[in-house]
């Protein structure tokens, strides 16, 4: 009977679903508008179709839909996502809600209830409007469905040995609640140049594996002479294999790079010292820190010869991080971007236009890309460096911290291995090191006055949207916020900065050469993927709901007004969820002069769980 019950619920189900299927690891989300309405219970017979974004598609059977798009198994993916959708009959609901109450133990009385509505011969979709209908959701080994429950009592998860589980999906509240849970805003009221920063983070590894950090450092006046200014620090770190890496990252990274240029600045006898001295600093800092992580850590352990000593001080040289670095010299108004690995950070600036430009001012560092490529084969002729796109057929980002079984000996892999039962070396490994932690370092002058702003976020946003519709997504909630600020301190500000609510429609960003990269030169780029399955973005899917600008990047990342969609992926447990996204950190910071209190304050309608508005002290 259970057996006959679970079958019936499956039935249910994927009779009265959207399907969502996946694709590569690597490939972006298609994103999906919910569609009309399904047509009523008399209409069933017509009521099966493919829904795309992309007219010369929507005709598609389900079926052929399936054999254009097959899935691929295997490691954790990052997926395009396709819908397919049938009407929800409510009777066939019922049938799933009596059967899955008969495999659950329910009381007999429910169940023949459950029953006794399927089994009227009236065609008429009626159902008692005192049962609760609930959304779930369906996961299976490679898809996902969304479905109705009808009925009380909890959902339980296990539908079988098929391995298949059943979630209750989250309601639009819980989804805004879920994401809003790691936002933070900070109003900068130290009028040296940036006037707020957001951040938001929201996990798919468990524990999230993604970092950030942020710092300023006040530089006083020389002898006296002239003003105090900041220097000033955002980090994003994209760990991988766990969480180790980057937060140590989080820990040391800005403090060893601040040393650095420290040293740079002290031995140019009070003149500003030139590109190269600081780029060279900046290097040395991540040079530095990674050969601690690395190669320190190992004559530590060593020296101590003991496994649990072993295993915490080897944490961070057995995982690994991208990391990307944002440092603006108040004084100079310069921005250089460090970046080591995948991790991307974008410029918006307003042209004369009126609509923002997107500038990226890093550049994926991967197996995919061609220079990179060329690099690391540069380094070690005569093997194969690069294997699908990966180091050693392992590693998708070319340049990390941490990785050390790229960077060791064969003689240290070999000891380490026997003393503390470490991991073999990649078997294509033969004259390490394969993977560097060195960043390529851009700068870029500010233009505090005209309301520049910087996006900094891990892959996981960019394997979503590209840097156009990011920067756009920025600048429709500007124009949001210019015309109801609520806050009055920082309405001046703001208004002064960014002017006021501009016109209603597309995203306000210029197109540029950039969106149309593809992977020949290997920087993601859903666009393009978007258009290779013959699908065109929607753009109509933008949505300005959250007060935290970082928040409403993810939001649309994840669908935007396509509710359902959102709820879907936020409601995927950890590890499925990374199937279909991964660990999302975005940090945007806004330039502009406001006034000069020396205070950096909680911004509390856009900060999770803030206690206060009381001022912030520097992180000096």
């Amino acid at each position: 009977m259970r057996r006959a019950a679970v079958k019936a619920f499956r039935t249910t189900l994927q009779c009265t679903i959207r399907g969502f299927r996946t694709s590569r690891r690597g490939s972006s989300f298609s994103f999906l508008q919910t569609g009309t309405r399904s047509p009523s219970f008399s209409q069933l017979g017509a009521a099966r179709r493919h829904l795309t974004s992309s007219p010369a598609r929507a005709a598609l059977s389900p079926s052929r839909a399936r054999l254009e798009h097959p899935n691929v198994l295997g490691e954790p993916l990052r997926s395009s996502m396709y819908i397919r959708r049938t009407s929800i009959a409510l009777v066939s609901a019922l049938v799933g809600y009596g059967a899955w109450y008969t495999y659950s133990g329910t009381s007999p009385d429910m169940i023949a209830r459950g029953y006794s509505k399927t089994r009227q011969p009236s065609t008429t979709n009626t159902v008692d409007p005192t049962i609760p209908t609930r959304s779930v959701l369906v996961i299976g080994a490679d898809e996902l469905h969304t479905g109705t429950f009808v009925g009380e009592g909890p959902i339980s998860k296990a539908t079988g040995g098929d391995g298949r589980m059943v979630i209750e999906m989250l309601t639009p509240e819980q989804s805004t609640t879920k994401m809003r849970k790691m936002e933070e805003s900070y109003f900068v009221n130290r009028g040296q140049g940036v006037v707020r920063y957001d951040l938001a983070q929201l996990p798919s590894n468990n524990p999230i594996e993604d970092d950030h950090a942020e710092k300023i450092v006040e530089i006083p006046a020389k002898a006296g002479v002239g003003e105090s200014s900041d220097w000033m620090f955002w980090g994003v770190f994209d760990g991988h294999s766990g969480w180790s890496t980057s937060a140590k990252l989080r820990q040391t990274l800005i403090s060893v790079v601040a040393g650095e240029l420290n040293e740079t600045y002290k031995a140019a006898s009070g003149l500003a010292p030139p590109p190269e001295a600081v780029e060279a600093a900046i290097k040395n800092g991540f040079l530095r820190l990674d050969h601690e992580i690395v190669h320190q850590s190992v004559q530590k352990v060593l020296q101590a010869n003991n496994k649990a000593v072993a295993a915490e001080t080897l944490a961070p040289a057995n995982s690994g991080s991208c990391a990307l670095l944002s440092f603006y010299d108040s004084k100079s108004k310069l921005l250089r971007v460090a970046c080591t690995g995948d991790s991307r950070a974008v410029l918006g600036r307003r042209s004369d236009s009126g609509k923002w430009t997107a500038t990226p001012l890093s550049v994926d560092q991967t197996g995919s890309n061609p220079d990179e490529v060329a690099r690391v084969q540069a380094e070690h002729p005569g093997e194969q460096v690069m294997r699908n796109g990966r180091v050693l057929g392992g590693l998708e980002p070319s340049r990390a911290f941490g990785d050390a079984h790229y960077k060791w000996s064969r003689e240290i892999s070999d000891k380490l291995r026997e003393k503390f039962f470490g991991r073999s070396p990649p078997t294509l490994s033969k004259t390490p090191p394969y993977v560097t932690a060195e960043p390529v370092v851009t700068t870029t002058k500010i233009e505090p006055e005209k309301g520049d702003f910087v996006v900094m976020a891990t892959d996981g946003l960019w394997e979503m949207l590209t840097n156009e519709e990011v920067i756009g997504l920025v600048g429709k909630w500007i124009e949001s916020q210019a015309s109801s600020t609520s806050s009055p301190k920082f309405d001046s500000v703001w208004t002064t900065v960014f002017g006021s609510k501009g016109a209603k429609g597309d995203l306000p960003v210029e197109a540029s050469k950039s969106s149309q990269l593809d992977d020949v030169d290997g920087q993601k780029t859903p666009e393009a993927r978007l258009k290779r399955r013959g699908l065109s973005p929607d753009k109509s899917r933008f949505v300005v709901e959250d007060k935290n600008v970082a928040t409403h990047i993810v939001r649309n990342a994840l669908g935007g007004s396509n509710q359902e969609q959102v709820s879907a992926l936020l409601t995927l447990p950890a590890p499925t969820s990374r199937r279909y996204r991964d660990d999302l950190t975005v940090q945007v910071i806004f330039f502009g002069f406001g006034e000069k209190t020396g205070e950096i304050v909680v911004n509390k309608e856009a900060t999770a769980d803030a206690k206060s508005s009381s001022p912030v002290k520097p992180k000096l």
